[in-house]
């Protein structure tokens, strides 16, 4: 077959026969791997996802998405002076109150935390003839865009604006929602992902996989895998009644906001050269942090202390409202946890299950 190919670009040369040659093995890839490629984009993980008890200091809330979907959230106030609020978003399958390990240094210096939980997740209400999956969907940053907007219209809204922390799936949806709205200062993210920077690397996998002609593989260019992997996206688009935005061309629209990224060395499933591909799309300021050690979305537990202080100047230097008392701050922080909180020693005991 491989000669086949050969021979046919031979007989058609010049740019024409190799227009011919990639929309031949186009069709073919597509009417051969579609279906594998949507199976394969549909299945959901299998790692367990921490839940959270609920707080009991904390503001119940439930506000309307920009559909008129409820959804469910928390309100966190920090400890002392208001510093700035910061929207977390969270990952695939926990809950709001799970936010509590990642926060609690950032409550305890005086941030505002307000989580939320996006259609058909957690007591949010549910999208009919809707299953989430682990990808960021068009539901998702609707849903984010509607928290932003209930920050903005609290009585106790930060003129300022705010900042914007989230783990892998709600990361992305929060990305979207802070490269539409100015309102939203500065990102923090771990173990974000997109689906175009994802699906590519994982088609040239999959197609060593169930393709004997490796020799090829090489040769053809990664648009062209994504071209195909964007035909089956779309067949699961109509399947599940959504649809999967670009966050690459999102990454673009933050311009000069500053983005902190935090990614796994040890990552499986989102692998490193996928972030860093992924956060070539950003501009400057910004920063890439690979924990070494570390699988998907448990950064926090390896990383424990320096995780947490990272993050915290990260805010204290794009988001503070007062940056003449970044030292307090910081005092604040290194008192509350001098005892390892009980969340995270409870993440601890998950990711060892």
């Amino acid at each position: 077959m491989i000669l086949f190919w050969l021979g046919l670009a031979l007989l058609c040369s010049g740019p024409v026969g190799v227009a011919l040659v990639l929309l031949a093995r186009y069709i073919e890839l597509c009417v051969r791997y579609r279906d594998v490629i949507a199976r394969i984009f549909s299945e959901k993980p299998l790692f367990i996802v921490p839940r959270g008890q609920p707080i009991p200091d904390a503001e119940d809330v439930r506000f309307p998405s920009m559909d008129g979907r409820m959804l469910a959230g928390c309100y966190l106030k920090g400890s002392g002076r208001r510093r700035g609020v910061i929207l977390f978003g969270l990952e695939f399958g926990s809950n709001r109150w799970s936010c509590q390990p990642y926060c609690e240094h950032l409550l305890a210096a005086g941030y505002d935390v307000f989580a939320f939980e996006t259609r058909s997740q957690g007591d949010s209400e549910r999208e009919p003839d809707y299953d989430p999956l682990q990808w960021v969907t068009d539901f998702e940053v609707r849903d984010a865009k509607a928290a932003v907007a209930y920050l903005k219209g609290r009585p106790d809204a930060d003129p300022r604006g705010i900042g914007f922390f989230g783990i892998s799936k709600g990361a992305g949806a929060g990305l979207f929602a802070a490269a539409l709205d100015p309102y939203v200062r500065c990102c923090v993210t771990d173990g974000v992902f997109a689906a175009y920077t994802t699906l590519v690397p994982y088609m040239r996998h999959w197609f060593r996989i169930y393709n004997n002609r490796v020799l090829i593989i090489g040769l053809i260019p990664s648009w062209f895998f994504g071209a195909v992997g964007l035909t089956a996206l779309r067949r699961i688009e109509q399947e599940r009644h959504c649809h999967f935005p670009h966050l690459e061309r999102a990454l673009r629209r933050l311009r000069s906001r500053p983005l902190f990224m935090i990614h796994g060395a040890n990552d499986t499933y989102i692998k490193p050269d996928m972030a860093r591909t992924l956060f070539r799309y950003a501009s400057d300021p910004k920063e890439l942090w690979i924990v070494e050690g570390a699988k998907h979305n448990q950064a926090l537990i390896v990383a424990g202390d320096e995780y947490s202080r990272r993050v915290l100047e990260f805010f204290d230097l794009h988001l503070a409202q007062d940056k003449n008392d970044l030292t307090q701050s910081r005092k604040e922080c290194k008192k509350d946890r001098e005892k390892e909180p009980e969340t995270v020693t409870e993440l601890k005991a998950v990711a060892r299950a």
